[in-house]
This record gives structure tokens, sequence and C-alpha cells, in this order.
């Protein structure tokens, strides 16, 4: 076969006449052209380094430095005051008997210059980390900056007006601050207020305050320790102990899922969409390496967040472990992983050196496809294993895979660049029953099968066959808005740059003599498959359990909100707020996601939207009281969210303190009451927003079909809401919300909340956007 010939770059044998050697140039010359690509993207590496080492300043500016010093020497000045004078003395004999005294000097005021520079760099390193760490912008009102915010942005947008790589800032980026103890606690006991009656609130106030005479103040003081020599307190112990030493499931528990465009498929050839997809997130993949990607900032300002996270996005895979598992990252994988119909594949992605081309990717998906070999015994639903429990997984895999040719096809898998689902089923918003579809879309990318995903890899694509796409995510490495960028890429690019013929075909030509595909090969023994089984009835049973709905709200949207002067996502909680009330008839600790980003290394923190002030709103809705007292609790509602949502992103939450100190307390061995019972509070309505982040690639006003539908995640309590959101143009609110059958509450109905909101607050400006929301509630 020509491909097994290629394989291979020389044969010899030996024969009477002596040995007899048969080189393949086609194969030589390939390993050539990828050990330049090698080198290349080597030599990136340290450009770039040099470039974000010295940023904010350019590497050019030493230049300029040292001709100022020679100019001013030659001028007959010394700038330096006497250095340059003394480096010449300290110069090696060496150079002392081989340079004349004008090049000793002018070697001299070189190495002055140099440090010079060194030293520039360094203090405006120090002065933008300082700018940086500035928050109070973010507490001043809409059009009401003070002076010394002015100055502030001023100073910033100079010292940031060179564009910076992907990682220039992060050395710039301030430590997240460790709050103090006695304001963490007053925070919380506000927090849980609306929840617990008087003997309830009274009996956690005894105990908060109990932990900080004692044993509160103790933990406080290792945890500053860390924080002194940590680049980021939280984090470490957060990917940790919240999700690597998790021991169940992380199907449904962990994982969460995006999807594809709602009411546009680009192609209905599942291949030719593969091989625009695979094209786009390697196009991202080489952004990242050769850090060609902007800085995501806070919507609207220079300030950039973290982007450490994106590190760890290719060639990574999850692990198990019997105690806790572990992250493992590869350097650029030349190769996806591909599934279809129970066999798995290696797809070479590079040929001699070059990304291939989207119509070469689609003919070797199509060869995949229209491979007719059967899996081979135990192959078929080998991924159960990872969508099981932990340790069975561990154990097998240490037992059966970690040498042979299991080693050697596991080896593909995880050190793939991501892992591909060719699935064999049609999903999105068709047919008769447009709703239910999305809802059944939702679940087969939250789970699937169970078996035909891998959910240890950092993620995993999925391609129907109708061309519908979406993805599963690993949630350890990352947080959702990380993955949100990448796939916001990717449709972007599969729908607008690289698009497809008329036919449907990814656009290009094919070179002849492609590498087949390679089937992985396997030697699974009945031990194996038999804890397959066992993983698989332990995943199907946490699938069945899962209830996903997708409502698609275009009553209004964001421009209408801010019409009423209000911040859409508190509109939003405080609707989710009285949806609850109306299902349980009583409140609920409510977990919603927002980042700390404007940290080094940080991840999220947790803002506690259910307040004393949005639990009087709901009850004055509730009770019929009157329009102008409904909005004046409805805004002081509004004003207390976004000022939580601002101390969570500024380092002044409330859950991630709280739990360092009880890691803190365990690793001390000591137990605190207080903290035992705040861990252990369920979170019954989970929440969090997608945002879009690069809305320059969406073109809404000439492509309005083509917007996205989100993701979303399975509910984090068993008698609770996963409730995500994204809110897309100005006319259209996505909710993905999840639980579980085994409750048996009513699922919690959106709309009717958010439009009996907006009917409480309005001004009288906005009287005929009330009359056209009310009649579509009707």
């Amino acid at each position: 076969m020509a491909e097994a010939h290629q394989a291979v770059a020389f044969q010899f044998t030996i024969t009477p006449e002596g040995i007899d050697l048969q080189l393949s140039y086609q194969a030589l010359n390939q390993i050539y052209l990828s050990g330049v690509r090698s080198w290349k993207k080597r030599v990136s590496r340290v450009r770039n380094s040099l470039i974000k080492g010295v940023y904010p300043a350019s590497p050019s500016s030493w230049l300029f430095v040292s001709i100022a010093i020679l100019a001013t020497m030659y001028m007959r000045s010394d700038p330096s005051m006497g250095l340059i004078t003394k480096i010449q003395h300290h110069l090696p004999l060496s150079l002392h008997m081989s340079l004349s005294a004008q090049g000793q000097t002018m070697l001299s005021a070189l190495v002055f210059s140099t440090l010079l520079w060194l030293s520039l760099i360094l203090a405006l390193r120090f002065c933008l980390k300082l700018l940086l760490s500035y928050h109070r912008w973010m507490f001043e009102q809409h059009g009401r900056v003070s002076n010394f915010t002015k100055v502030w942005v001023t100073l910033l947008g100079l010292l940031s007006s060179r564009k910076p790589l992907l990682y220039s800032y992060q050395t710039s980026l301030p430590h997240l601050p460790v709050p103090a103890i006695k304001d963490t606690l007053s925070r919380y006991l506000r927090s849980v207020r609306p929840l617990l009656n008087d003997l309830e609130y009274k009996r956690m106030s005894e105990l908060a305050s109990d932990f900080e005479k004692n044993l509160g103040n103790r933990l406080q003081r290792y945890l500053k320790l860390k924080a002194l020599w940590a680049t980021n307190y939280v984090s470490d112990w957060w990917e940790e102990y919240i999700y690597l030493r998790g021991r169940g499931p992380i199907m449904v528990n962990s994982n969460y899922y995006g999807m594809d465009f709602l009411y546009v498929t680009p192609t209905s050839v599942q291949a030719a969409r593969a091989g625009n997809t695979i094209t786009a997130l390697l196009l991202y993949r080489r952004k990242v390496n050769r850090e060609e990607l902007k800085p995501s900032r806070v919507p609207g300002t220079v300030i950039p967040l973290c982007a450490a996270q994106c590190e760890r996005m290719f060639n990574t895979t999850r692990t198990p472990g019997e105690e806790t598992d572990v992250l493992q990252h590869w350097q650029d994988s030349e190769f996806v992983a591909v599934y279809h119909k129970g066999r798995f594949f290696r797809l070479w992605v590079y040929r001699a050196g070059r990304l291939m081309s989207p119509r070469e990717l689609e003919y070797q998906i199509q060869k995949i496809l229209d491979d007719p070999s059967p899996p081979q015994p135990g192959e078929e639903k080998l991924g159960a294993l990872t969508a099981g429990d932990r340790i069975p997984w561990a154990q097998v895999r240490k037992q059966y895979f970690s040498s042979g040719v299991n080693k050697r096809s596991l080896d593909v898998i995880e050190k793939a660049a991501f892992f591909i689902t060719l699935d064999d089923e049609e999903q999105g918003m068709r047919g008769e029953d447009p709703a239910g579809n999305l809802d059944r879309y939702a679940k087969s990318l939250l789970h699937g099968k169970c078996y035909d995903r891998w959910f240890d890899k950092s993620f995993s694509i999925v391609i129907y066959k109708n061309g519908k796409n979406g993805l599963n995510a690993e949630h350890s490495w990352a947080d959702a808005p990380t993955v949100a960028h990448l796939w916001e890429y990717t449709l972007a690019t599969d729908a607008f740059h690289l698009g497809y013929t008329e036919d449907g075909h990814c656009k290009g030509e094919v070179e002849p003599l492609l590498p087949h595909p390679q089937r992985l090969l396997w030697d699974i023994p009945l031990e194996v498959q038999a804890q397959q089984c066992s993983s698989l009835a332990v995943a199907q049973a946490l699938a069945d359990d899962v209830d996903c709905h997708i409502v698609h709200f275009r009553d209004f949207g964001k421009g209408r909100i801010k019409k009423l002067r209000v911040s859409p996502d508190a509109f939003v909680q405080i609707s989710l707020q009285l949806a609850y009330y109306r299902d349980r008839g009583s409140f609920c600790l409510t977990y919603e996601a927002s980042m700390t980003r404007l940290f080094r290394e940080g991840r999220t923190e947790t803002v506690r939207s259910c307040t004393n002030e949005s639990a009087a709103f709901v009850k004055a809705l509730e009770n019929g009281e009157d329009e102008e007292s409904c909005r004046r609790l409805f805004r002081l509602a509004s004003e207390t969210h976004q000022n939580l949502y601002r101390m969570a992103m500024t380092g002044a939450g409330i859950d991630r303190h709280l739990f360092c100190l009880y890691v803190v307390s365990k690793y001390l061995g000591v137990d605190s009451p207080f903290l035992k019972e705040v861990l252990s509070e369920p979170w019954r309505l989970s929440t969090s927003q997608t945002p879009i982040q690069q809305i320059e690639l969406f073109d809404l006003k000439n492509h309005p079909d083509y917007v996205s539908l989100g993701g979303g995640f399975g509910p984090v309590a068993d008698d609770g809401y996963g409730v995500s959101y994204i809110i897309t143009g100005e006319d259209m609110i996505n909710f993905h919300v999840s639980s579980k059958h085994s409750c048996n509450q009513t699922v919690t109905n959106i709309k009717p909340a958010m439009v009996d909101v907006l009917c409480n607050i309005p001004d009288k400006t906005h009287q005929k956007s009330l009359e056209i929301a009310t009649e579509r509630k009707g």
C-alpha cells in the first residue's frame, strides 16, 4: 500500500553482496519540512518571549536608549554621572588588552545603556501593575467619572499603546488580594439573611462570630502567607479540590457544552463541516502559539484579562487517578483523534510541514465515514470509561493501558490536539417540533450516548450527520468564557472566512497520495469490557435523569432593558429569582459565576444573586404592591446585584475566600462547624452568562440568522436547576435550563417572569414597549 510505504523513511535488507539500503526521499523530505516547521515555532517562541518580556516597551527601544547615551557622550557630557567610567574600570583584563580606550568607553556606554534600558522597563512594568491594580473605576456611576479615573484611563492608554501579544500583560497583572476575614463574614451573613428565619440567622451569626474570634484569624494568617509567594492563592486549590479530586462522573456533573448557530447550518455535508471546523480550530491554535490573539479585555475598556487559561486549550487531557486526576499537556500534536460508529482513528492534519486544506481534511473525513470495518471487541464503548466513576477508570487504565498496543492507541487519543465525534444522528432546530429538537440537541452535546465522546479531553467536537456541530468541554483546565472565545472564532471562521462551494463542499483542491486515516488497534480483555458496562450503567442512569430545556426568548432583549437604565444581567438574575419563587414558594442559595481574570491566573468567583433586595422586590410583586414601590425595589435590587458583581470581580467575593480557609483547616487537621456548614450548603439555582466576546466577527445586521445559541451545563443540586443564558443582539436572550427528572418540582418558567418584571418597572417614556410586551405575554 502506498501509505504504508510512505510511513517509513528508509528500508534495508542484507544480501550476499552486502547491505541493500533503500531510501524514501519523499518521506525524508517530509521529515525535513516537519523539522523546519518545528524550528520556526521555536524561533517564534523565543522572539515572542523577548517581545512580551520587555512589554510595555519594545526591543527596539534599546537602540534608541543606546544612541541617546552615545550621542550625549559625543557632546562631551556624561549622562551616567560617572557610572560609565566605573564600568570601564571593571571590564575584564582581556578587554583592556584587546580594545582601545575609545572602544572600552564605547562598550562601557553600551553596558550602561542596557542597564538603564532594563531599569526603565522594570519601572514601566511596575507602573503598569499599579495602574491595573486600581479598580475603583468599576464602582463609579455611568456618566459620572471622577477626574482621578480620567487621569488613570489616560495613563493606562499610554502604557498600553503598543500592540500587545496574547501574554504580554501576564506579569503586570496584580495578584488576587486576600479579603479581611471580618468583611467576608459580614458579607456572608448578609447573603444568607433572605434564606433563614430569625432563629436560624441568629444561630449562623453566632457560629460566624465564634469562628472569627478563634480559628478564623489563625487560618487567615496561613492564607496570607500563601498569598505572598503564590501567583494566585485560590486557583491551584480550586482546580485540584473542586475538579481533579472529584471521584464521581465528570459527564453532566462537570463538563459543559456549546452549540452551533440557531437558525443556520452552513452545510449539510458532514465531512465538509468537519473539514472547516478542524481547520478553524487549528488556525486558532496557531494564533495562540504565535500569541497573535488580542488579549481579552473588560468590554468597552482597555483593561486586560488574564490569558493563562489559553495555555492548556489544545493537546491536553485529564488522566484519572485513584485519589486525584492529573491534567497532562503536550507540545503541539500534528493529528486529531476521531470516533465514528464505534471505531477510533488517528487523522493527520499536517502534510510536509503545512496544515492540510479544508478540502483535504474533508476528503480524509469522508474516508472514515465510508470505512465499512466493524469495531474491534471492546472498542465501541471504550469511551464509557471516561463517563463513569473515576476510580474504576484509573484502575483499568493503570492495569490494561500502561503498555503495548493499548497504550499506543490511548496515547494517540490523549495526545491529540482535540477529539472529534462523527455522530450518526441529526440534530438542530428542525422538523415539526423545533423546541423539542433543541432540547434533544442540548442533551446530545451534554452526554451523547455516554460512550461516543471522550470526556477527558480538554474539549471534544461533535459533527452531526446533517452538518450541525457543537462541543463538549472538560472544566478543570479552564472556564466557559475561554472556550466560548475559541468557539466564537471557530463558528465565524467556518461560516464567513473559509466558506463552502455551492454544493456544500469545502473550498480548495486535494493533493494526491494523502496518507489515509489510521485505525487505532486495541486488545481489550473481558475484564475491561465488564468495567465498560458498569461505567456505562452509571453514566446512563445519570444521563437519563437529566432534563434539558432551551428557552428561546424573543419578546425583548438587552436593547429594551438598557432603555430602563438597568443592567441586562441584573434584570435576568432578578427574573430568575421571581421564577424560582413561583415554582417553590421560597428563595434559595443562588450561584452566579463571575470572573476574577483582572488578576493573574484568576478564574471565577461566586455572585450570591439572592439578596435581601431581590427578595423584597419579588415579594412586593407577588403581593400586588403598587407600581411605584415595585419600581423602587427593583432598582435597589439591580444596584445591589451590580455592586456584588463588581466586588466579586475585584477580589472582594465571599466563597473563594471561605473555600481556601476550609482547605487550610483541613491541612492543619482542625474542624470548623461554621466552615463545614457553609461549604455543605446546596446551590439549588446555579447560573452563568455566556458573554459574546468578539462582536466584530458577527455582522448581525447583514447576517441576522447567524446568531449563537450559547451553551449550558447540568444541574449542580439534585433538586435544583442549572441555568445558562446568552444575550444575543438587541432583541434575543437564549436560556439553557437543566434539572433532574428525579426532582418532582416544576420546571422554572422564565418567560412570564421576564415579562412581569419588565411590566412593573417601566418609565413613562416606555409605555409603548410595555404594551407590546404585555400583548406578547397574553
